[in-house]
This record gives structure tokens, C-alpha cells and sequence, in this order.
């Protein structure tokens, strides 16, 4: 009787690169993960339709209502709600697979997202909440990226010189996103004090994303691995970027203390999150406990 003939292995694109950078984050303190072992032909992307009031603004997305799409998008009328349509390649489950959308994903954003779900299955980011949670991954996938690139492809190579200024420049987009989140939330407490009719909110708030969309897309240079803009020009697409931005420069502050060096931070910001930090307090409280200088960056605006 023959045997079974032996399956091969599973080949898809990028599987090596993700193993080696698996690997790597290792080497700069990350514990390993269940993240990007296999691959999923299945699940070609995860589709989620994020939405909320036209006069509403969540904190988060945990906030938004969800429902979820297919890859033709969402069921749901655009003119009763605000709308932000999500084909997501990867999600922080501890044992997510590699979707074909993370395989064929731009190289850069592959690089950074690997890193970003597994620092978000890190025991200690887990203890803190979902917005300081996402600013901590954010950070981390970028540094990981633009460390991991310097080494494989070489520092002068146009892979790490595009991720080496990732981080900055998502600084720059959390500077302005939280201003404009900071000023939809002011106008929409104007109107539900009575303060505004609709007609009047909803002109003002049209203005309000034109001069959102003009300040943000004038970040120069171009990032590789994230919008430079809300995805939906909206409450929802606003809401969402919120949970990742409103604590990203406190964050950045915190990697800037630790001389920019990539181990030192992530061994930080671990700390930090061990601390189970639920608000800006207690995240500015845990700053000054557990960072070598003892100095809290100054409080968010």
C-alpha cells in the first residue's frame, strides 16, 4: 500500500520576510506571538463597516457602530449615517493569519504591520486601554519597521529611508487630526445645546473637514505605510483615527527620552503598559514612575 504523497508546504508571497521580522522582534524585547504563522486563502481581508450619527463624534472606534461588509463594501445609506468602509488586513488576535491582502500589501506597509499586531498581543499592552493600546503599537510598528529595515536592506536604502521618517511623520498627522477631532466635538456640543440649528452645523462642519483634508495632505513627505488623512473624510473615519493619534505624541515623547533607540523604548513602554494605564492621567502617572528620567512629557493639549 503507498503512502500519502507528503504535502508541501504552503508558499506565499513574503512569507520569508515576515518570519525574519517575526524573528527580529525578538531581538528588541518583543515576546513571541501566535500572530502571521499561516496563511488564510479563506480570508482575504477582514471588511468592517464602522459607522455613527452625521452630529455624532465618538472617542474610539470602540465607540462606532459596526457591522460587517464584504469586498464590495457596506449596506448601509450614506446619507443617514457617517460611513468609514475597512478591508483590514490584519487583526491582533494572538493567532491572526497572514491574509492575502498582508502578503500583497507595498512592502512598507507589511513591515509595519506585523509589528503593530504583535506588540498589541504583548501581555503588557494588553493592560492598558484600547487608545493608549493602539498609540503603543503604532509607535512600535514603525520603529520595528525602520530598525528591521536598516539591517536587511541597508540604511541608504529607499526601504529604510521611507520608514525611517514613518513615525514623525504620523506625529505631524496626530498633531493636526487632534485638533480638527477637538473642534468636531466642540461644534457638535453647540448644536445639541441649541446652540446651532442643523443646517448650520452640518455647513460648518463640511468646512471643517475641507480644512482638516488641506492641512493634513500638505505632510510632506509623502508617508508609505498610513493615510496621511482620515481614510473617511467623516465622524467615523474621524473617531477612528482617534483611538490610534490622541495618545501618539505623549508616546512619541516617551522615545524621544529614551535617546531614539528602539530597545530602551520598547522596554518603556512595556512598563508603562504594565501598569494597566486606563486614562491621560494615569498614562502621564506612569511616564513619570517608570521612565528612567522621571520626567512626564507635558499633558496633551
Amino acid at each position: 500500500m503507498k503512502r500519502p504523497a507528503a504535502s508541501s508546504p504552503i508558499t506565499y508571497p513574503r512569507k520569508d520576510i515576515i518570519a525574519e521580522i517575526k524573528e527580529f522582534q525578538r531581538s528588541v524585547g518583543f515576546a513571541p506571538t501566535g500572530n502571521f504563522l499561516e496563511y488564510s486563502e479563506t480570508t482575504p481581508a477582514y471588511y468592517r463597516c464602522y459607522y455613527t450619527g452625521l452630529l455624532e463624534l465618538p472617542d474610539s472606534y470602540e465607540e462606532l457602530k459596526l457591522t460587517q461588509g464584504d469586498a464590495a463594501g457596506c449596506s448601509l445609506n450614506e446619507q443617514e449615517v457617517d460611513l468609514f468602509f475597512y478591508a483590514i488586513e490584519a487583526v491582533a488576535s494572538g493567532t491572526n493569519p497572514v491574509t492575502p491582502s498582508l502578503a500583497e500589501a507595498p512592502l512598507e506597509r507589511l513591515l509595519v504591520v506585523v509589528p503593530h499586531e504583535d506588540f498589541h498581543n504583548q501581555e503588557e499592552t494588553e493592560a492598558a486601554s484600547p487608545q493608549i493600546g493602539e498609540a503603543a503599537a503604532t509607535l512600535i510598528g514603525f520603529l520595528t519597521a525602520s530598525e528591521f529595515a536598516s539591517g536587511k536592506y541597508g540604511v541608504s536604502s529607499s526601504t529604510a529611508q521611507k520608514l525611517q521618517r514613518e513615525a514623525q511623520l504620523y506625529r505631524e498627522k496626530a498633531t493636526i487630526v487632534n485638533s480638527y477631532y477637538d473642534r468636531a466635538k466642540q461644534l457638535y456640543a453647540q448644536f445639541h445645546a441649541g446652540e446651532m440649528t442643523r443646517q448650520e452645523t452640518l455647513a460648518r462642519k463640511s468646512e471643517l473637514f475641507t480644512e482638516l483634508n488641506r492641512e493634513c495632505t500638505s505632510i510632506l513627505p509623502d508617508p508609505v505605510s498610513f493615510n496621511k488623512c482620515p481614510a473617511a473624510m467623516n465622524n467615523a473615519g474621524l473617531a477612528f483615527d482617534r483611538t490610534y493619534i490622541r495618545y501618539y505624541p505623549l508616546l512619541y515623547e516617551v522615545y524621544i527620552s529614551q535617546g531614539e533607540d528602539i530597545r530602551a523604548t520598547i522596554s518603556a513602554l512595556k512598563r508603562l503598559m504594565a501598569t494597566g494605564p486606563q486614562t491621560e492621567m494615569d498614562l502621564a502617572q506612569s511616564i513619570q514612575m517608570n521612565t528612567p528620567s522621571g520626567q512626564a512629557p507635558a499633558p496633551l493639549p
